[in-house]
């Protein structure tokens, strides 16, 4: 059987991240005004005053409101601190980012493509729910979008991971 699997389940390792906190009117400012600040702190400012160089995926963990219906305003914009960082981290001259332990994660991926948009998201969630059926084993309220390329790239590959609980 050729066709691609509908979703795979992964496991991260704890590690840490430099992350940023926007809450602009559309998810698309949030991303884009906290991926420019990191990626600032990624080529040289940080206390190092060097390349750290790119890890992939960038995440952006999101929170839909109480409907279900919209994004929360406030996204948080995530970079893998590469491994030889990962002891000892740069310290980013941007006040605004924060380098964040986070715990080891499971989760459930779906790859899509395209751009990133609130409504684009809102239906992959759909989609991705549709698939999974009724289920306990992920949160409900806080999502995460991969980003595994550049955003000018009109196709980039993107996935949608729903958190499994504890």
């Amino acid at each position: 059987q050729c066709e691609e699997a509908a979703y795979e389940e992964r496991r991260y390792p704890a590690g840490k991240w430099a992350c940023v906190t926007k809450g602009e009117p559309m998810y698309e400012q949030s991303i884009s005004m906290s991926f420019m600040k990191l990626m600032r702190y990624i080529c040289k400012e940080n206390s190092v005053g060097c390349y750290l160089g790119m890890t992939v995926p960038v995440l952006n963990e999101i929170h839909l409101t109480k409907e279900g219906t919209e994004l929360e305003r406030e996204v948080v914009t995530a970079y893998y601190l590469p491994g030889e960082f990962q002891q000892n981290p740069p310290v980013p001259m941007d006040p605004e980012i924060h380098i964040t332990e986070r715990a080891p994660l499971r989760v459930i991926t779906r790859v899509f493509y395209g751009v990133t948009t609130e409504e684009t998201i809102l239906r992959e969630i759909s989609l991705f729910w549709e698939l999974l059926g009724s289920t306990d084993t992920v949160l409900r309220e806080t999502y995460i979008v991969a980003t595994y390329e550049n955003p000018s790239i009109p196709q980039r590959r993107n996935e949608i991971w729903f958190i499994c609980r504890a």
